[in-house]
């Protein structure tokens, strides 16, 4: 047997974690004209007139939205306002939080690490952080001190349970009052904070609270994807956000995106507002986070579950990897059978009738959803996040839809099904 020298060693490792060339090649996005991609350019015009119409109502402040097809951008527009306090328009390469759209970011560094057989997806999770290896079932909570009673689950969390909400795992601030109260006890972080916090102490202390159920017995919107988010840290053996930059955002060329903004780019982050006497304010602090956490404060909490900020046009890029069966621009990030596996149904009905189901890091549309009308085509994945960003990306049209707008407290806002509705209309071919 020959031996291998240290040198050889060192390049096979380096080699087995970096980005490879791939076979097929797909170009970058770029924008062109709608003719050149099958889409009515008259017909698009319709967006212009819906997303002016909802800022005049009221309903919204402003939104940046972007339509691809066929790998070229046809539409790239910013209508309103930035910050209607400080009168700044919105640009259309101005930066959004995107919130739970970092869900799919982090799913797929996962299935990326899968691909390197780093672990396997039923693997439990306590294999990697062993305080999860006595997990209970939630009975009753004393609310003199919001201590809790539960009974030992049956079954570990694994991976896959992680990646598609069926962990039990709760949401902290955006779940049930019980929930709610045990994860502030605890001094547990949701998303995003500008205090001196790493993922590794809020997760180890997560994983001491109870769960809803017992792991894969229901879909439960979760804190998972933030304990995946310190898994890839243990397993890469890196910061989250260095491996998101090096594995992911300079492979696809997603230059604005980032967990905390540099200085020079602190100035395109669009701010969160709601209404306030009927005119559009700055969203106050609150006792659950600071909206103003992507530029100011520790910068030390990697959100594996909401803690990116985007740009429409970034996000769209690595929607295209997802089109392109795990390819972008020459790079390969997944193979097409990973993504497969993605798209696949991975929670079976636990979400009812609901015309979708669940992937491994996307909600993916089935027939029943297709025929509603106004969603898109069968297998179209979608997601949105918190302060009011929506996406959708439909394989049989090869057609992504991203609206982005940065509200709270609001309930009037119709744009997003109008969005989707307007871009399958401008389908020409």
């Amino acid at each position: 047997m020959k031996t291998i020298t240290p040198f050889i060693f060192a390049l096979l490792l380096i080699t087995s974690c970096t980005q490879q060339a791939s076979i097929d090649t797909t170009a970058e996005l770029t924008e062109a004209a709608a003719v050149d991609a099958g889409v009515s350019e008259e017909r698009l015009m319709r967006i212009d007139a819906m997303l002016t119409e909802a800022i005049a109502q009221n309903q919204i402040p402003g939104a940046v939205a972007l339509v691809a097809r066929n790998g070229k951008i046809v539409y790239y527009k910013a209508f309103g306002m930035a910050d209607n306090e400080a009168n700044r328009s919105l640009q259309r390469d101005d930066i959004f939080r995107i919130a739970s759209q970092t869900k799919a970011i982090t799913s797929t560094a996962v299935m990326m690490l899968w691909e390197e057989g780093k672990f396997s997806l039923d693997d439990p999770i306590s294999k990697f952080i062993p305080e999860f290896e006595n997990a209970v079932i939630f009975e009753s909570l004393n609310e003199a001190d919001s201590s809790f009673t539960g009974t030992p689950a049956s079954k570990p969390i694994s991976i896959r349970h992680l990646l598609t909400h069926t962990s039990g795992i709760g949401y902290g601030m955006i779940d049930d009052d019980n929930f709610r109260k045990i994860y502030q006890k605890a001094g547990i972080i949701d998303a995003f904070t500008t205090e001196d916090v790493s993922i590794e102490e809020n997760i180890k202390k997560l994983a001491l609270l109870p769960l809803h159920h017992e792991p894969g017995a229901k879909f439960t919107y979760s804190e998972g994807l933030d304990v995946l988010g310190y898994l890839i840290e243990i397993v890469s053996r890196k910061p989250l956000d260095q491996f998101f930059k090096e594995r992911i955002f300079d492979p696809l060329g997603m230059e604005d995106s980032y967990f905390y903004l540099p200085e020079s780019k602190k100035d395109r982050l669009v701010t969160v507002q709601t209404k306030k006497d009927r005119a559009w304010a700055r969203y106050p602090d609150n006792p659950y986070f600071d909206a103003d956490y992507p530029i100011k404060g520790a910068m030390s909490f990697f959100s594996g579950g909401g803690g990116l900020s985007s740009t429409a046009k970034d996000y769209a890029c690595f929607l295209q990897m997802y089109l392109n069966n795990g390819e972008y621009n020459g790079v390969r990030l997944l193979s097409r059978t990973t993504v497969q596996t993605i798209m696949s149904n991975q929670v079976g009905d636990l979400l009812g009738e609901s015309g979708s189901y669940y992937g491994l890091a996307f909600g993916v549309l089935d027939e029943n959803g297709a025929g509603m009308g106004g969603r898109s085509s069968v297998g179209t994945f979608e997601w949105g996040g918190y302060f009011n960003t929506q996406y959708f990306a439909d394989p049989v049209e090869n057609v992504i839809g991203i609206l982005m707008k940065q509200t709270q407290d609001t309930w009037s806002d119709e744009t997003g099904w109008k969005f989707r509705l307007l871009v399958g209309q401008a389908i020409d071919d």
